[in-house]
């Protein structure tokens, strides 16, 4: 408990806490978009579950430390496959372990984006007649995979910013309960306006191939795209403070 008698501890404490809640954002819709399916009565449960599986993904992948650092080991390489022979090519499409979890977690993200998508373009929500009851297991199970997928991001960052395991837990501990205690709001807001849900599918699809993108080394600047999403917001908020006014 020494380190947390040094002040740099704290300021490192709260600067990765606030970027885990910022990492943490795309979660959450996420996570209020699946959870939405659920019947009512569920709902929250299912959010609070699956952040709580969030947060112990985070801690276990936080103690295997020594295991995620490896992940970026190359398994093996596709470029023999795709007859490409420039080094270049070569070193982006050596496959380790941590790109196999990023494709695979960005083809899921812009299978469900674009499935959700569809279904609000269809009308599929308003069908009520044709709604599936979800089943309640079958949809955390779907929240843990791309919980896999969101805290490598977030242990990665973690690890290039703290030297101490315990500053790492504390910061998720804390940005997860701040995460749980707002979900609710998020849900609420995101589910009451169409729009904004359209607007949070789009940020998932754009997130989705991102991390395509991530697994083979075309690295896409975090600051581009949450500059892009803060931008959409903006105009967003403004579009509903435009549409407020015409109601009343």
């Amino acid at each position: 408990m020494e380190i947390f008698s040094n002040p740099e501890t704290w300021i490192s404490l709260i600067t990765l806490t606030v970027l885990e809640i910022v990492l943490g954002i795309d979660n959450i819709i996420f996570i209020s978009i699946l959870a939405d399916k659920l019947p009512k009565d569920q709902q929250a449960k299912g959010r609070r579950v699956g952040l709580g599986m969030a947060l112990i993904t985070r801690i276990l992948l936080l103690l295997s430390i020594s295991w995620v650092m490896r992940l970026t080991t190359p398994l093996f390489n596709i470029s023999g496959l795709l007859g490409i022979t420039d080094a270049e090519w070569v070193e982006k499409l050596a496959i380790s372990g941590r790109d196999l979890i990023l494709l695979i977690g960005g083809l899921f993200l812009i299978y469900k984006s674009t499935h959700e998508i569809h279904g609000k373009i269809e009308g599929d929500d308003e069908d009520t007649g044709n709604v599936k009851a979800h089943s309640f297991w079958g949809t955390i199970f779907q929240i843990m995979i791309l919980d896999i997928v969101f805290s490598l991001d977030s242990v990665i960052t973690a690890v290039g910013m703290a030297d101490h395991v315990e500053i790492m837990i504390a910061a998720v501990v804390i940005a997860v309960i701040i995460m749980m205690w707002a979900s609710g709001s998020v849900a609420n807001f995101v589910n009451k306006h169409p729009t904004v849900k359209m607007l949070a599918l789009s940020f998932l699809l754009l997130i989705g191939v991102s991390l395509l993108a991530e697994a083979f080394e075309q690295h896409i600047p975090k600051g581009y795209i949450y500059f892009a999403m803060a931008f959409s917001v903006m105009v967003e908020m403004l579009n509903l403070k435009v549409k407020s006014k015409g109601d009343s």
